[in-house]
């Protein structure tokens, strides 16, 4: 599915996202994360193993929020919605979150903060589907 200018600019304007993966009881996993747009797909690094990673590894579904600039016509602030699913990639973290610590942190910040970080991994989500309130949503 293809990013829209809309979507774009909600996922990379420097606000935090909101993952939602799987566990292994089919109860709902949440964490915050930094995230940046590579071709048509949304991307988080992760330095270390965790739940998230382990989740994504097991079960690809995942969803993504995020706030976004804006609101509609009677007042509700925009989000977006992300329903998709999700690859892992060995290594190449400590590059993606330096690129993102720029947006995120400001310019010229060094993070990570250690000086050979483990190679990690880049989760790549692949949305299906879009929703929430804003122009990428027919619900608002």
């Amino acid at each position: 599915m293809s990013l829209s200018t809309e979507v774009r600019a909600a996922l990379t304007a420097g606000r935090l996202g909101h993952l939602v993966t799987i566990n292994p009881d089919g109860s709902p996993q949440v964490s915050v994360v930094w995230i940046g747009v590579e071709d048509e797909h949304i991307v988080v690094g992760h330095l270390m193993g965790g739940t998230k990673v382990r989740n994504i590894a097991r079960d690809p579904r995942v969803a993504l929020t995020v706030e976004a600039e804006g609101c509609n016509a009677i007042g509700m602030a925009n989000y977006l919605l992300v329903h998709g699913r999700a690859h892992l990639t060995a290594g190449g973290a400590p590059e993606l979150l330096e690129r993102l610590t720029q947006t995120y942190l400001g310019p010229g910040t060094v993070f990570p903060p250690m000086s050979d970080p483990p190679a990690g991994h880049v989760i790549h989500i692949v949305p299906e589907r879009f929703g929430g309130v804003g122009p990428w949503s027919s619900n608002d």
